[in-house]
């Protein structure tokens, strides 16, 4: 069975732009992945973090993965990048983020769908909402998934003013 499935991209080492692109035909070349679609790349500020500015995309997968063969496909690629788990938010070579699969809800102790933050970050929101602003979210304790719209409509416009065109 096919799924579709969301998968934030961003970094801020080297040349994130060249990273995200690189990372997205890794993700067409994959086994178990039949179609990759991206939204446009976005400049964004660390969040609770430093270094110099992010990169940032969502890509949209049609897949028969589960969603922990995608997170293991994910950890393996930003391997592949140089990615270096230190500190939680350092500055990242490739940063891959399974943000949301189907309209499944799970919690354990490797994966957790839909990504517990994303539904507060423009830097998600924005590119999210390109590509499909339907897409459920919310966080695990949260009763109901709301679309990514209404996340995003959420956001002040200080929130929205610092995700900018790469």
């Amino acid at each position: 069975m096919i799924e579709t499935a969301y998968i934030g991209l961003g970094g801020n080492l080297s040349d994130p732009f060249s990273a995200i692109a690189q990372a997205l035909d890794v993700l067409r070349q994959s086994p178990g992945i039949v179609g990759v679609r991206s939204s446009a790349c976005y400049r964004t500020t660390p969040v609770q973090s430093s270094g110099p500015d992010f990169c940032n995309a969502v890509a949209e997968i049609n897949t028969n993965l589960t969603a922990a063969e995608i997170l293991t496909l994910l950890l393996s690629i930003e391997q592949q990048f140089g990615r270096a788990r230190s500190v939680r938010n350092a500055p990242r070579t490739l940063d891959l983020d399974l943000i949301a699969y189907g309209h499944q809800r799970q919690t354990d102790p490797f994966v957790t769908i839909p990504h517990p933050r994303a539904h507060e970050r423009a830097f998600v929101l924005v590119p999210l909402c390109e590509l499909n602003p339907n897409v459920l979210l919310g966080p695990p304790e949260h009763p109901a998934l709301m679309p990514a719209a209404h996340w995003k409509a959420l956001l002040t416009a200080s929130q929205l003013g610092e995700v900018r065109p790469w």
